[in-house]
């Protein structure tokens, strides 16, 4: 396979910046997802690297040669869209080998790169079906078997479970981690979907307006988010914010008072905070616990309950706070209308300063 190096790549539609100074390394066998919110700019990052896109200025790089001049065909990859594009009129067979019959190879090469490709995927018993006679997942396998077969250096996965029901999408994220392993191969793969995100990456490079706010290994960024909006993206459901001010300093701590008027003392050296300036205290739901907290404890009055089984959210508001979001393991006899207590641990929290930066991150 092949590793990829995008250096200083921008991209503009007229005088709309879209991708702006993006600077990144896909290692050899890795699997890399590029996630954020609609608009952001992965798909377009995407096809910058696939050639279906011009670059404005920066280089593309593959294996230490720069691609970015190629035509998309001339790039050694391979791309599997959102949309299957499947032939109807052509059998699963002739649709994963159609690009090789384009390319002239020769009948028997042919048929054995696709029964290679259709063992991996398992659909060997589906080779001679029309795609109208496929579920949607087999029907994205044959697209992916399509790449396969083109032995290419890196696949390219723009949003490819977009269109399939959730419980098929769950068992797709499975079949395409085990195709990676199976393939070793390297793999850049689009979602607006964070969960997708966690559970498939080696690393995750989160983008918003075109700029990377982050890059790193999917728990690197759910631990350790370096600002905001990468702690509100990474995780689900998203983390509990709120509002508060830097009231004082003590040793190597900052005292951050919240707008309900509860007080947390955060550990911070070196953060560039004064007092008085607007802060942003954050828990994810699953570090809150109902009673008393290691480090503080907060009231809420339960609107809502979500019993799942094995788990359970509950949705409270306290305060100013229109809605806290707590994440508890089991069937927990809480109801609606309850006066709860949740209670957190500074060391699975996080502040964020004026900036919108993590002060954890910058400390010291």
């Amino acid at each position: 396979m092949a590793n990829i190096k995008l250096r200083g790549v921008n991209k503009q539609f007229g005088d709309v910046k879209v991708i702006k100074d993006v600077s990144l390394t896909v290692e050899d066998n890795e699997f890399v997802v590029f996630v954020g919110p609609s608009g952001c700019g992965k798909s377009t990052l995407l096809r910058l690297i696939a050639g279906l896109e011009e670059l404005t200025t920066g280089e593309i790089h593959i294996d230490n040669a720069r691609i970015d001049h190629l035509a998309p065909a001339a790039r050694g990859l391979a791309m599997v869209f959102q949309s299957y594009a499947l032939y109807p009129h052509f059998t699963v067979g002739q649709n994963m080998g159609y690009a090789l019959r384009v390319a002239k190879e020769s009948k028997a090469s042919i048929e054995k790169k696709v029964r290679a490709a259709a063992e991996i995927l398992q659909l060997t018993d589906y080779l001679d079906r029309k795609p109208k006679a496929l579920s949607g997942g087999q029907r994205q396998r044959v697209a992916i078997g399509r790449a396969i077969v083109r032995n290419p250096k890196v696949f390219l996965f723009d949003e490819p479970l977009s269109n399939l029901d959730a419980k098929l999408r769950v068992a797709m994220r499975i079949e395409l981690t085990k195709l990676h392993r199976t393939l070793n191969a390297t793999m850049i793969y689009v979602t607006h979907d964070q969960i997708e995100a966690m559970t498939m990456a080696d690393k995750i490079v989160v983008l918003r307006d075109g700029v990377v706010e982050q890059i790193g290994a999917p728990l690197d960024l759910y631990n350790a988010p370096n600002n905001r909006f990468v702690a509100g993206f990474i995780g689900s459901p998203a983390m509990n914010f709120f509002a508060g001010q830097v009231a004082a300093f003590s040793e190597g701590s900052v005292e951050v008072e919240l707008a309900d008027g509860a007080n947390i003392t955060f550990p911070c050296q070196g953060s560039g905070l004064l007092v008085g300036d607007p802060v942003e205290f954050g828990v994810r739901p699953e570090h809150f616990s109902i009673g008393q907290g290691v480090d503080g404890t907060l009231n809420g009055d339960v609107y809502a309950v979500e019993r799942l089984g094995g788990e359970t959210y509950l949705y409270l508001t306290s305060g100013s706070q229109k809605e806290i979001v707590v994440h508890v393991s089991g069937d927990h006899q809480v109801a609606v209308g309850d006066r709860v207590e949740i209670g957190f641990s500074i060391s699975q929290s996080h502040l964020f300063g004026p900036d919108g930066q993590s002060v954890s991150a910058r400390n010291g």
